[in-house]
């Protein structure tokens, strides 16, 4: 991720997500381990981008609610490969490895609260509003009509 700034558009913030693990990986030793990890945390971490996209040009509020369900899953599955790889004695891949599961983790949490609030009210379909009470900040999502 660039700077601090996190793009306000899902489908940015998403391919810039998987663009940075690609980057990241291409950092990490080359281990056995690291070899299958890697390659499950690249495809989890590409599926949350292609599944926000599919998710915003969604059929139905049925449609939209699996693939916000499916992005949910796959950020979590970016996460515990991001914690699973070894990424050898460099510090700057340690932070590296740590920012980028923040980013995973916060992803999570905007698609499960996107989830819940379509789930719970089904007047969210087309607008995403999410406030994190963990010091992330405010983030709001208005997507096109």
């Amino acid at each position: 991720m660039k700077d601090d700034a996190k793009p306000r558009d899902l489908e940015e913030r998403t391919f810039e997500f998987a663009q940075s693990v690609r980057a990241f990986v291409k950092q990490l030793p080359r281990t056995a381990s690291n070899t299958e990890d890697v390659r499950r945390l690249v495809r989890a971490s590409g599926s949350v981008g292609a599944n926000w996209i599919e998710a915003d040009e969604a059929l139905s509020k049925k449609d939209f609610l699996m693939r916000a369900k499916i992005c949910r899953k796959e950020s979590k599955e970016s996460r515990l490969f991001l914690r699973l790889v070894d990424t050898g004695l460099s510090k700057d891949n340690l932070a590296a490895r740590e920012t980028l599961a923040s980013e995973a983790r916060e992803l999570t949490l905007i698609f499960f609260i996107n989830y819940l609030e379509e789930r719970m009210t089904g007047s969210s379909f087309w607008h995403l509003r999410v406030e994190f009470s963990q010091g992330f900040g405010n983030w709001d999502l208005e997507l096109p009509e």
